[in-house]
């Protein structure tokens, strides 16, 4: 089986190369999960891979199979983050120079990481598309080997070899849903499970403000979509590769797309069920199962593609996954300028039962009378209904709420 570059035995073949250098990654039970669809749920973790995600597979076969001369003048790539830390990983145990372009406002964690593997980083654009036509352009002057980040046969059976680990750890899996940006690990998944189990149902997904794959699937080749803007840096490709969008349009049975709301919620569940840390491009299979719980036939397994999150991004997520789950609010609230009624509101809100995380206080603002203060509440509430409990007890005592 060929789509239309790599093949099954490709597959095999980087499987073998790369029996000694990534991590046979654990397959997990979630109870959670198995529970809100209706049977077994398994997290596949290629977030604990080395270098934190599946890319380091498809990196280290492409530079393994270059020639003694090219990896002597080097290797070039471009990545928002996971890429650039499997090409540098690769490229130091291979004994190759590599320089990774990088947009501007990449991860910090990613940049750092990547550096400390031994990479050179330079910033280039604020995409990941404009990145890649510097990393080109850099490979074009210098002479050193442009490692794509999915569009190459070599990259596709590398990333595969995770479709095998699959099928050895679940041979009777049902679904596989995985995330998908510029489609290598869609492609090599696919090819890879569906050359041993023709019946086994292949869903990626896209977060909806980066959905170049239902566009370009609609059109019947790849377009791109721009503007291209979402926390799930790792999967913000705004065009679809050839090769790998030949190959997912002929064996991925479906893609979907996710909120930004909906990965919060993914990534908060994998936090609090699964006790596992997971980057918001990572959990895009989370994030589809939580949207259509009874549209994939179990077994199920959900890749959890990578781990590389900066911690800033995370807080900022948790927060807002808190409060698309019910459980975290802000407004503001106008009070009488006058001793005691601060007090008097927070006196209130503890008897409704909510936390209060953070109080702002506004007494000077062109916006207010003279005899008016303003004040900004951040709260943790016990879920939706005791968020809503505390609203509505805050509305009969009085207060006028406001959300912009």
């Amino acid at each position: 089986m060929a789509y239309p570059e790599v093949t099954y035995d490709d597959v095999v073949a980087a499987r073998e190369l790369l029996n000694d250098v990534v991590i046979r990654t654990p397959l997990l039970h979630s109870r959670v999960l198995s529970e809100l669809i209706g049977g077994p749920v398994y997290l596949k973790c290629e977030n604990l891979q080395r270098a934190g995600s599946f890319k380091v597979r498809g990196a280290y076969v492409r530079i393994a199979r270059l020639t003694d001369e090219e990896r002597s003048r080097g290797v070039v790539a471009a990545s928002a983050g996971n890429h650039a830390q499997g090409v540098a990983l690769a490229s130091g145990l291979l004994g190759c120079k590599a320089t990774v372009f990088m947009p501007q406002g990449a991860p910090l964690p990613k940049v750092e990481a990547t550096r400390a593997y031994g990479a050179d980083v330079i910033f280039a654009g604020v995409t990941v598309d404009q990145a890649l036509a510097a990393a080109k352009e850099h490979a074009d002057l210098t002479g050193a080997v442009f490692i794509h980040p999915f569009d190459h046969p070599d990259v596709v059976a590398g990333q595969g070899s995770l479709g095998l680990e699959i099928l050895e750890q679940l041979p009777e899996v049902g679904t596989i849903a995985l995330a998908v940006g510029g489609g290598g690990l869609a492609a090599g998944v696919a090819l890879a499970v569906k050359s041993m189990r023709p019946g086994v149902r292949i869903v990626g997904v896209q977060a909806e403000r980066a959905a170049a794959y239902p566009a370009s699937l609609a059109a019947g080749h790849p377009v791109v979509v721009e503007p291209v803007s979402t926390m799930a840096d790792g999967i913000a490709v705004g065009r679809p590769g050839d090769i790998t969008f030949e190959m997912i349009h002929y064996l991925v049975d479906s893609v979907v797309t996710v909120s930004e709301e909906t990965l919060s919620r993914a990534l908060l569940l994998c936090l609090e069920r699964t006790k596992l840390v997971v980057e918001p491009a990572g959990v895009a299979g989370v994030a589809a199962l939580l949207d259509w719980p009874h549209a994939f036939e179990p077994p199920v397994v959900v890749v959890l593609s990578g781990g590389n999150i900066d911690p800033l991004l995370l807080s900022k997520v948790l927060r807002h996954g808190l409060s698309v789950a019910g459980r975290y609010q802000a407004f503001r609230i106008r009070l009488p300028d006058r001793p005691g009624a601060l007090a008097t509101l927070l006196g209130r809100l503890a008897d409704l039962g909510a936390n209060v995380l953070d109080v702002g206080h506004e007494r000077v603002d062109p916006r207010l009378h003279l005899d008016e203060a303003e004040v900004l509440l951040h709260l943790e509430t016990k879920g939706p209904l005791h968020c809503e409990e505390v609203l509505s007890g805050l509305r009969r005592y009085g207060y006028k709420l406001i959300f912009n």
